[in-house]
């Protein structure tokens, strides 16, 4: 198994930074890109809706994901947040060592 991950989180526009600092404040990435006015269409509670959010581009390793998705869960503010984790299977490995550098502890 991969030891990096690449988490995507999805967020009201406008919310995506104090988001974002929350997480590396609390060693759970090492990287963040915001994407800004992403347009989201989804199905929720039966009707089909059409959203302007942000999208959070996370870059961790796999033993800090668990904790990712609990700490995400408690502090976004939609009921049931997306956190999508894709496995890094290739990288330039300068690259990959920060990453597992900067998410240690």
């Amino acid at each position: 198994m991969s030891a990096f991950r690449v988490v995507m989180v999805t967020s009201p526009q406008g919310h995506e930074e104090e988001l974002a600092k929350k997480i590396m404040e609390n060693n759970l990435a090492a990287c963040i890109n915001i994407v800004s006015n992403v347009k989201s269409t989804y199905r929720w509670k039966g009707e089909v809706k059409t959203d302007n959010e942000g999208l959070l581009i996370i870059k961790t390793t796999t033993k800090k994901v668990e904790s990712l998705i609990k700490f995400i869960k408690v502090n976004h503010s939609y009921d049931i947040p997306e956190v999508v984790s894709l496995t890094i299977a290739e990288g330039n490995p300068d690259y990959l060592d920060w990453l597992d550098a900067e998410t240690a502890g």
